[in-house]
């Protein structure tokens, strides 16, 4: 295992990072069904709070992987062992998400994310004996990680009240490692890579949404009931997932993997961006349940399970990457459009709040368009990236 070059050209993702992902599709389908299905049973608060939880083990094992694999560079036998380890994790926390989000049972969604992070000790281990200028990083972060696993496991001890006050303590463990780990030095991470693969997580994300606008379509011809309103939520939904992807990949991103501090806010500002497009698919299959009225939400709560989430992965979006790349009445549009998805929650129908919403999200596309700088302001602010 040697480390890599951090100004690698024309780095791209492995055949072993993608075959990664892909079980990680199990683990985001399951969190999203299931936030769908406790939103369709009234149970909104609990949804909500259950997918945050369930997502951040998700998230997190995603992504301590995908800065490690960008670091490093190694394809033996045992690399590829151990990623498939950590992939056997991901089925298994992906088996308790049921569970978990219905009853708070966290021990099968427990025992898989630690099965993750454990294999993840063993490869920062293998690193450190690898490359000796940078063994103080790697056993920081084996010790880190390590030592917050035991308490994960500890907290099941706990009372439900008592665990979920210790379920954001030890999040909050977590998400200090890496701070810890590379304060006196960082590994070598790729910008280009590291973004190629935050792109292709976001692709996955969308994916969801697509196959849950699809279902409305299919359903609408199994049934034969309400076939031009569950049209209209297909095609709306295909406007909105199609604007969201426009506005993400609008911009290059890779500028933000510079210094530990912009990484980890690039890094840990996706949770956002990544939870919201997950939520996404369950919005459009609470759109399907309200025409049909077997969804037990008021009109608003049913309408803002998806407003909300495209809201939040527009405005996380335009905070992360594209408020400081669009002029002025480029980011005043988006923003406008981010207004209007939010406005759609209050209108009265479903097919009307869609197609409300997806109108936000194309001015929001039209903003991103229209908002570039010209070339006299790039030079002068040579910052941004367009």
């Amino acid at each position: 295992m040697t480390a890599r070059d951090a100004g690698e050209q024309h780095r791209a993702a492995s055949p072993l990072e993608l075959f990664f992902d892909l079980v990680f599709v199990v683990a985001v389908s399951l969190s999203s069904q299931q936030l769908h299905h406790l939103e369709a049973d009234g149970q909104l608060g609990t949804a909500v709070l259950s997918y945050v939880t369930v997502f951040f083990a998700i998230w997190w094992a995603w992504m301590n992987f995908t800065w490690f694999g960008t670091s490093f560079a190694v394809d033996d036998w045992l690399y590829r062992v151990m990623t498939i380890v950590q992939m056997a994790g991901v089925l298994v926390l992906a088996s308790g998400i049921t569970a978990a989000m219905e009853h708070q049972d966290f021990t099968i969604v427990t025992l898989g994310y630690v099965i993750m992070r454990l294999a993840m000790v063993a490869q920062w281990l293998r690193a450190a004996a690898s490359v000796p200028e940078l063994r103080r990083v790697c056993l920081r972060y084996a010790g880190g990680i390590a030592v917050v696993q035991v308490a994960w496991v500890l907290r099941l001890l706990l009372p439900p009240t008592a665990g979920m006050i210790a379920f954001f303590v030890l999040v909050f463990a977590e998400v200090l490692v890496p701070v810890w780990a590379e304060r006196d030095g960082h590994a070598p991470w790729n910008a280009h890579h590291i973004t190629e693969r935050y792109s292709l997580f976001t692709l996955i994300l969308l994916g969801e949404s697509i196959l849950a606008s699809a279902g409305a379509i299919i359903e609408a011809l199994q049934e034969e009931e309400h076939l031009a309103e569950l049209i209209a939520v297909s095609v709306a939904g295909l406007v909105l997932a199609a604007g969201m992807w426009w506005v993400y990949f609008s911009r290059e991103h890779s500028r933000h993997i510079r210094t530990l501090a912009s990484s980890i806010r690039y890094g840990y500002f996706h949770y956002v961006i990544f939870a919201a497009a997950g939520a996404f698919s369950a919005g459009i299959e609470i759109a399907v349940d309200d025409i049909g009225h077997t969804a037990e939400l008021s009109s608003i709560a049913a309408h803002a399970t998806l407003t909300v989430p495209v809201a939040l992965f527009l405005l996380g979006i335009w905070l992360l990457n594209l408020r400081h790349a669009l002029t002025v009445p480029g980011n005043a549009l988006l923003l406008i459009g981010v207004g209007v998805v939010g406005a759609a929650t209050f209108v009265p129908t479903s097919v009307g709040m869609l197609f409300t919403a997806a109108a936000g999200v194309v001015t929001a596309v039209v903003a991103v368009e229209i908002g570039r700088p010209s070339a006299g302001a790039r030079q002068k602010h040579p910052s941004i990236t367009v």
